[in-house]
């Protein structure tokens, strides 16, 4: 039997002090079809520390899941096409590095968790046989050593019988029994960093609060960094630090949670605060963002968001602000500038029901 997955990591506040574990510069990530060309991550920018914990939301098709896969480099290139940009894990740049070498960290120092785990597991092979793969491919142990620490990993994230359950098919499983798998199969070779996308949208709600527990536990025993992919405010509250907030292609806000939920200043982020259900206020009305999300084809000029932003006016429509344009720096809206004719910036009520998940 091998050392446990889940030892637990005393230097997390040390290694916390030094340069970012991930640090994405100016990523680009573009999708070349029959129509033309998808921008669909457009220049952002992040860090996480070792440790550390961010969440990354917006609705469907604003650029998350793409910037997970970029950073795993998981892409099918062509269609797509990653023009400028760097992604530095621990100094170094994923983007630059020999495939032979990229494998080598994909699985052992990034691990990810998909939205989708039926999708993600091989039907034809057990759940203990394709733990016990990357374990093997990555640690270099034994096929007996690798069993035992499929087993091992199971129990970890919580399955009971795990030296059954480590000979069944991914059919004979539950669907939150099927995501437990996966985050055992992620964490089998100790990662410095986990990536999460969306790992709870196919489940119901009280399997939702199991996994994201379960994820939270992981990652304080492991120490390990936890990138979290959602579209839902409420999970982030309960699970990260810091948040960045993506509307087509491009991040528009970014700060602590308390930040954002308590004082959220970009007027995408108040429209996602406010279609959030309260507790306690049955039948009030909820909130809309108006309009749709734009054609990647056809992108309006400035702005992305300015079409359906009940405070534009006339520089959202000329000029593109990005993060660092705008005082204070951590939002890319027009209306945090010194332009006298600007509107009043958005004041939102802050939802203190979320915060309350905060502790």
């Amino acid at each position: 039997m091998t050392g446990s997955i889940l030892p637990v990591d005393d230097d997390v506040a040390t290694r916390s002090a030094g340069r970012p574990l991930l640090e994405v510069r100016d990523l680009r990530t573009y999708f070349h079809v029959m129509d033309g060309v998808v921008r669909a991550v457009d220049g952002i920018s992040f860090s996480i520390m070792a440790g550390e914990t961010l969440g990354i939301v917006g609705e469907s098709g604003c650029g998350k899941s793409v910037t997970s896969l970029s950073i795993m480099r998981l892409l099918d290139m062509p269609p797509a096409e990653i023009p400028s940009g760097e992604i530095l894990f621990e100094g170094r740049d994923l983007l630059t590095m020999p495939d032979e070498e990229m494998r080598k960290v994909r699985g052992n120092d990034i691990a990810m968790i998909f939205q989708e785990p039926m999708t993600s597991l091989n039907p034809v092979f057990t759940v203990g046989d394709q733990i016990a793969e990357a374990v093997i491919l990555h640690q270099g142990l034994s096929k007996k050593a690798a069993w035992d620490k499929a087993i091992e990993s199971l129990k970890a994230v919580g399955i009971n019988n795990p030296e059954r359950r480590v000979k069944q098919y991914p059919h004979e499983l539950s669907g939150g029994m099927r995501q437990r798998v996966m985050i055992a199969m992620a964490l089998s070779c100790d990662p410095k960093l986990l990536i999460a996308d969306e790992p709870t949208t196919a489940l119901d709600v009280t399997i939702q609060a199991q996994i994201l527990e379960l994820i939270r536990t992981v990652q304080d025993r492991t120490g390990a960094a936890l990138m979290l992919i959602t579209h839902d405010l409420g999970v982030v509250a309960e699970t990260v630090k810091d948040v960045v907030v993506m509307y087509a292609g491009r991040i528009v806000e970014e700060g602590s949670v308390e930040e954002v939920l308590l004082a959220p200043k970009h007027p995408y982020t108040e429209g996602l605060l406010g279609s959030i259900p309260s507790r306690g206020k049955r039948g009030e009305r909820l909130n809309v963002i108006r309009g749709t999300v734009p054609n990647p084809f056809n992108m309006p000029p400035g702005c992305n968001f300015a079409p359906r932003c009940p405070y534009a006016f006339e520089p959202c429509t000329q000029a593109d602000p990005r993060i660092g344009d705008a005082n204070p720096p951590d939002v890319a809206c027009w209306l945090y500038t010194a332009t006298a004719t600007s509107p009043t910036p958005p004041r939102v009520r802050p939802r203190l029901d979320l915060v309350e998940a905060l502790g």
